[in-house]
Formats: C-alpha cells, structure tokens, sequence
C-alpha cells in the first residue's frame, strides 16, 4: 500500500468550507452558452426577507441546486436567479416590534420615516436566509438576484396594475375579506391557520312578526346576529311552505328582517334555518349579493362593536358575545347552548382570530385570466409532479373568486392610484404622470393601501429575467424550466403566476410545476417554532454536515407529500460519508503503479461491477429527470455500499495485493468512482468534489461540478447474471454458518458443493470465508446443507461448534416453532376467525403456517445431525 495525503476521517466542516467559495470564484455559477447548449432556468421562489432557515427551505432549496447541478453536467446551459421577497406584513411585523422596544411605533414616526426604518433593517438583517443558502451548496447565480422591492421589479408591479385598471380587471369594491384586528389589515388565505377549538354552538329563537310562532336558528358567533338581514332556508324545505316571505323579528334590537328561500342552507342540518349577516360572513354575503340585501357592519376593524347596534356599541366583540348571550337568555330567546367544536382561522402573524368583514378594498377580477391559466394544464403545456395536483389545481381554478389585492400596510408596492379633489382616481408611475392624466383637476392625494405581496411575486418568472425590458434572457430563458414549489402555495401563487405570464408576457411561466413533500418531525407533527417542534437546519448542517442534511431528506423525497425527519437520517447520511471517504482512501492507498491504461482484458467480476454501475446510472437519471429524487438517492446508496463496497472490494483485495493482476481492479475502481462521484455531485455536492479533487483520474476536469455526466457505461446482462449467482452461492454459505454461530471472517477449512460453479471458486471461497471449494459432498462427519441456485452446499461442522450446545439451541428452536404452529393451527381451526378475517390476512397465516413446517423439519434433521 501506498501512503496517501487524504486525511483518515472524514470532517464535513473542512470539506464544505472549502469548495463553495472555489466553485463561485470560478465562475461556476454563472450561466454557459454556447453552440447548441439548451438553456435550463430556474427562478428560485423568492423567500420572506424576513425568513431564516427551517426544515422546508433545506428541502426546496437544495431540489432546484440538484436539478441545475445535474443539468449542468448533462451540458445545458444552466442559470438559477435567486432573490428574496419583501414580505409586507411579517417584515412590518418584525419592524414595528424593534421600534417598540426602542420606545416609539410606526405611527409616532410616520409612514415615511417607518420605511426608512424599515429599508435600513433589510440592509442590516435582510440576508440572513440567503448566506444559509450558501451553507447548503446552493449554486445560484448570486450576481443576479433580485428583490421584489428594487426599482426595476418596482416600476414592472406598477405597470401591471396600471394596465390591469386601465382594462377594468383591477376595480376598488366592498367584499368580506379575512381582516386581521391587530395588523389592521386583511390577510391572504396562506398567512392564517385553521384551529379546532372548543366553543359553543347557540341555537335562538327568531320570532314571527305576526306572531305565527317562531324559527330557531343556532350559530357560533351570537354577536354577529346584531348585524342579520335575514334568515334563510332551502326552497325544498316543506317545514317552511307558505313562510318563506313573511316577518320575522330580530331579538335584541327588534328589528324586522325577512324569511327568504335560497341554495344555501342545508335542510338536513338543524332546523334548516340559517342567520344572514352578509357584512361578516363569506357564505352569507354571496347570499345578500343574490338576493339584494343591506350589508351593515357591526364589527370595526379594531374588533369593536360599531353602528346602530343599541347598547353593545363600543364593546370588544368578545365582550359583546357575552353580553348578547345574556340578553337572550333574559328575555326568552335563548332556546340552548351546547358544546360545540369550532373551525377558527387564526392570523398566522398576529395570532388574533380572523374577523370576516365587508371592507373596501381593491380586487382583481380573474374571470378572463383564468381562462388561459386552465387551458395550460389541461393541453398539458404546464405539467404538474406529483400529476394529482393537476385536479386539484384545475377545480380551484374553475371555481376562483375575485381577488383581494390591497393591504393596509405600509410597506410594499403603494398602489398607484392618484385622487383629485372630487375623488376621481387616476393610475400613475408617479404623482406628475398623474397629474398630466389628471389635466386641470389637481391631484391631492395618492392612495395609502399598498399591493398584496403575492401581486408582485406573480411577476416573479419574468421580472427577474428583465422583463417589461425585451432582454436577451426573457428571449432566450422564458418560459423556465421548473418551478419547484410547496402544495400549500399552488392557489395564491402557482396559478397566479401562470395567469400573469400568460397575460403580461404571451407565455406559460414554466413548464413543469414540482411539488416537494412537507418535512414533518419523527412522529409525524408539523414543524413549528411556535409549537416547539421546529427543527433548525443550521444545527444540524454544524452537526452533521450540509450533505448529510441534504441525503437524509432526498432518500425521502419522491412523488410522497409527507416525509418524517429524526436526527437518525442525517446520522445515517453522516455515516454514508464516512463510507465513501473510507472507501476512497483504501483505493488510493492500493493505485501503486497505476497509470491509468485500460488493461488488456476485464475479469467477469469487473464486468460485472461495471455493468452495475451502468444501471446506477441509469435509476439516478431517469429518478432527476422524472423528480423521483430519493429514487436516485437508494440507488447511489445501494451501488456504492453493496455491490463498490461489500462485494467487488472485497473480492478484488487479494488481486490489489497482486502486481501480476492488480491493473485490471484499480482501472475499474478508478472508471466507477469516477462515474459515481458524477453521479452523486448534485446529491451531496461537497464530499464528491472533494474525492474527485483526491483521485488520479485521466482528463479530470479542474471542477467536478464542471465535469461532463457520466456517458460511456455499459449493461453486461451475462457477466451480472453469473455474477450474481456466485454470490448468492456465498450468501447461501454464510446463511449456514450463521446457523451454527460461526462467526463472520472466521475462516473454515472446506466448503463442499455440488453443481457446475464456473469457475469462480476463488470468489466464493473468499467471500465465504472458506480456505478450499471442493466439489462433491463429504464422505464422512458432521455437515450441515442447503440448497441455493441449483448447487447443494455442505458446510461441515464437526470441530467446529460443541453438539450439545448445539441441540440444545436448536430444541429451544424447536419448542418455539412447535408453539408457534400450534398457535396459528387453533387459529386458522377456527371457523369464526375464517368467517370474519380479511382473505389476506388468513393467506398470510396459511403461508406462515407451512413456512413453520418446513422450519420444524429442518430443525428436527439438524437436532438428529448433532445425535438428538
């Protein structure tokens, strides 16, 4: 063996250090023309400016890094354009807490100064999240990311909604939004979480005018009622023929409001009869919308009782609901309250309980936008991985409402909207483009809202690439290539964006949509800091390395939506590492006199390996190119443990030792890592580059991650097939000295078999632990038998283990497997467990029954074998 400068154990921390700032000097990063290279693009979804690292970024991040890696190498022209979001409400949330604890708010300094402040934290602490990119070996081009808030991405939201309300799609009407009491401001259906909680569920008596009797109704929301128009019910309801039209009084405020029929209410729940209060319920105001009804709002957007509610105005509307409650039940209305669990929508940045209200705010009609958005997917021109979200994207697109795009926030893109003195709205790049639009009628105002954060991301594909600028890139590089992206996003922003290319740009955005899997924790909950089941990515890449992190969720990472992570997968992956770098420096220390010539002729074994490695290839391709990710990852595992490690080394360390054969094995061992760090670079991109920095192989190229994908590997069927056979020969071998408690590697003098070998007792001797093969069956003694691929093998025994420690092992064997089949023959006896179980479950038994049978004869035979 040859000395070897390769450190003996491997160090994740040295070895990530040192490659991604090599790789970026290098200009690797950056994108490559060239004659006939195809351009690969991916736009990275923008992360909050707020955002840090957790268990979803180490996922979705480092896909798009192995898919550019891989494509790189495939010879496409590769560019991945990173950048960030600037996150309204959550980055206002983050400012607004420091300027507390400095003493002041964002009122006290005013809108201007607030976004000075708020400018100037983005410069401080705004990066965070894209240098821990860096740390998981993220190649993006770093030169060319974009935030949603620089001047050029700015002007392109601006035009956009300047075109869209100059069209009429863009409009400022009165809709029920999720309103956030705290923030002040609706909120998107992604930034609030649904809660089961327990409550109660009020069931009231509405009166008829007439004195008819009355209709009992029940809700959660009691408060609410102050602000009913009407109570509904179904048209086929036959309770309420010849009712429907009349009068009904409303408790507490004696108000009259009307008994009407619509769609809506479900005659099999309840009495059948639903409240209509179309200000703070979405349902209801679809129903006040049909049928002509006042909206009045009871709730103000501070969460206080507001309007001609009598004497419940000014209360905090939790304080209301006790008092209305009370109130009813003083004067007879209340018929009874049970417990009842209630579906809450909780705002995921305040957590303050969303309040459905009627607000003016500026929507977005997306009947004719969607139009195109839907054909893309059905014609199959945007494709989604896992396909079923094809389905659920299209019934959500059929059914799509209007959509709320304005915030009351400071922070984000002001809507362009210029008033004059009569309220006359132009939209304007700026307040002198509006006043020339404006003419003699002088502008006083610009509108204080501004734009929903998942406007300007739906710009995100063809912003970043240049666009309202026709550029060389949106020639060249739109449509991009994937758009890897989580489930729960698909609505608010996938089909946005798809909407907006389509219309903005004349093209699809992208052509595949691939939706990774949520990472969970071990036992299956969701990750959450708020909940103490967040698990930080940082610490573990500290602990165990970037690749680690990486392996542990890519072996994950098919067409599943759910994977579970422990610390024993990145331990696992960590331990994988360690294999390799072993495996690595072993073949180093046995390349004395290699030179790098393919040697004369191949033994079957080197085929054999060679072969594997060819359908290695073959799994990890087609599993990157299908987003099959941990498809790929099983098989870079299993080649490289199994078939590299615990096979074609071991067999070849006697030839190594050889110099008359050793040729033959270190150009294989050469040719396979070198395909296979190929293969694993987009994988685990550190520790491949670093072995492949560490191995003399000819015309290496000066980066791994430069270097072409491996293409001239071939399928050897037959040398795999005579192969295989031999080591399941050894295998049947070992099964038989692990019977009697041989230990592994303890040679045994003779191994006897009877069949046609091949030739390859030598392999199966070594990997056998045997010193001679013989053919034939032993004359004498004690053996042991079995038989495994048409040969009979016979270990013999005698001198080797103690026979009555060996029957007596095997009667406990015995005993056992006689219990257990007498267990499983009372139960199968029985005509009930037949008539009841699954026909599965009773052909599993039955199996397990005969398998019992041949267990107990085989252990009978070896306890006459030992004198029992």
């Amino acid at each position: 063996m040859i000395e070897v400068e390769m450190p003996s154990r491997y160090d994740a921390s040295q070895v990530e250090a040192k490659w991604y700032g090599r790789w970026e000097a290098a200009g690797l990063f950056k994108e490559s023309p060239g004659p006939g290279k195809v351009p690969y693009t991916i736009t990275i979804p923008p992360p909050n400016v707020t955002g840090s690292l957790h268990m979803g970024h180490a996922l979705c991040y480092p896909l798009q890094d192995l898919l550019g890696r891989y494509y790189r190498m495939r010879g496409r022209d590769v560019l991945i354009v990173p950048g960030q979001d600037h996150a309204g409400i959550s980055t206002q949330v983050v400012v607004n807490k420091k300027l507390k604890a400095e003493g002041t708010s964002a009122v006290e300094i005013g809108r201007e100064a607030f976004v000075e402040k708020v400018w100037e934290w983005r410069h401080e602490s705004g990066d965070t999240i894209l240098r821990q990119f860096r740390e998981l070996g993220c190649a993006f081009d770093w030169d060319r990311s974009r935030f949603t808030l620089d001047d050029h991405y700015a002007n392109a939201v601006l035009k956009v909604f300047i075109d869209w309300f100059e069209r009429g799609i863009i409009y400022r009407g009165k809709r029920v939004v999720n309103w956030d009491c705290v923030l002040q401001t609706s909120v998107s259906d992604i930034e609030v979480e649904r809660k089961t909680v327990k409550g109660h569920l009020y069931h009231i008596r509405y009166p008829f005018v007439d004195g008819s009797g009355d209709v009992v109704i029940a809700t959660t929301r009691p408060e609410t009622m102050l602000a009913d128009v009407a109570v509904a019910v179904h048209p086929s309801d036959g309770r309420y023929e010849g009712k429907v039209g009349k009068l009904l009084r409303l408790p507490l405020l004696n108000r009259e409001i009307p008994l009407i029929a619509d769609i809506y209410p479900d005659p099999e729940f309840g009495t059948g009869a639903v409240k209509i209060t179309p200000a703070h319920d979405p349902n209801d105001y679809a129903v006040g919308v049909r049928h002509g009804l006042d909206m009045p709002v009871v709730v103000d957007p501070k969460g206080f009782m507001t309007g001609d509610v009598g004497p419940y105005a000014g209360l905090d509307r939790r304080e209301a609901r006790k008092r209305v409650v009370a109130d009813l039940e003083e004067q007879g209305f209340l018929v009874k309250v049970e417990d009842h669990e209630i579906a809450l929508l909780v705002s995921e940045r305040s957590g303050e309980v969303i309040e459905p209200l009627l607000s003016e705010e500026w929507f977005a009609n997306q009947s004719e936008l969607k139009m195109g958005a839907i054909e893309a997917v059905e014609s199959g021109k945007v494709k989604f991985t896992p396909e079923r979200y094809t389905k659920v994207y299209l019934e959500w697109m059929e059914n799509l409402h209007d959509w709320n795009i304005s915030r009351r926030l400071w922070w984000g893109h002001r809507i362009p909207i210029y008033y004059d003195a009569e309220d006359r709205p132009y939209a304007a790049l700026s307040w002198e483009e509006a006043q020339k639009k404006a003419g003699d009628h002088k502008i006083v105002r610009q509108d204080d809202d501004v734009l929903d954060t998942w406007f300007s991301s739906g710009l995100w594909p063809f912003v970043v690439l240049g666009w309202p600028d026709q550029t060389p890139e949106l020639a060249s590089r739109y449509p991009t290539s994937v758009l890897v992206t989580a489930r729960d996003i698909i609505f608010l922003w996938v089909a946005r964006m798809i909407m907006m290319g389509l219309d903005q740009v004349g093209r699809i955005p992208f052509e595949d949509v691939y939706v990774y899997a949520t990472v969970l924790t071990e036992d299956g909950k969701r990750m959450s800091k708020s909940l103490g089941t967040g698990v930080d990515p940082v610490s573990i890449i500290s602990k165990f390395g970037a690749d680690a992190l990486r392996f542990a969720l890519f072996s994950q990472t098919g067409f599943n939506q759910e994977i579970r992570y422990g610390e024993k997968k990145a331990e696992e992956a960590r331990n994988f590492c360690n294999k390799m770098w072993n495996a690595a420096r072993f073949t180093l220390m046995n390349l004395d006199g290699y030179t790098g010539e393919t040697p004369e002729s191949l033994d079957t074994v080197d085929r054999w390996l060679l072969s594997r490695l060819a359908k290695c290839e073959q799994r990890v391709r087609k599993s990157i190119e299908g987003y099959d990710i941990q498809e790929g990852a099983q098989a870079l595992q299993k080649f490289f443990w199994d078939d590299l490690c615990d096979w074609y080394i071991e067999v070849s360390k006697s030839r190594l030792l050889d110099p008359g054969q050793r040729k033959a094995p270190q150009w294989v061992l050469m040719k396979a890592f070198d395909a296979y760090l190929k293969m694993l670079h987009p994988y685990m991109p550190f520790i491949s580059e670093e072995l492949y920095a560490q191995m003399p192989l000819p015309n290496k190229s000066a980066y791994l991650m430069a270097a072409p994908w491996p293409a001239d590997l071939t399928v050897d069927e037959t040398a795999e097939s005579r192969i295989e056979r031999l080591f399941e020969i050894t295998r049947g071998i070992r099964a038989l000295r692990a019977e009697v408690g041989l230990a592994a590697m303890k040679p045994v003098d003779t191994v006897f078999i009877e069949g046609d070998l091949g030739g390859g007792e030598s392999i199966i001797a070594s990997q056998a632990w045997a010193r001679e093969i013989r053919g034939g069956k032993p004359l004498e003694g004690v053996f042991i038998s079995s038989s495994v691929a048409d040969v009979d093998v016979h270990l013999p025994v005698e001198g080797l283990v103690d026979p009555e420690k060996e029957r007596q092992r095997l009667a406990k064997e015995l005993e056992k497997a006689a219990s257990d089949h007498q267990k499983l023959t009372v139960k199968l006896g029985n005509p009930q467990f037949i008539e009841r179980a699954k026909p599965e479950v009773i052909e599993k038994d039955r199996e397990s029954l005969a398998a019992l049978d041949d267990l107990k004869a085989k252990l009978e035979s070896r306890i006459k074998l030992f004198g029992g």
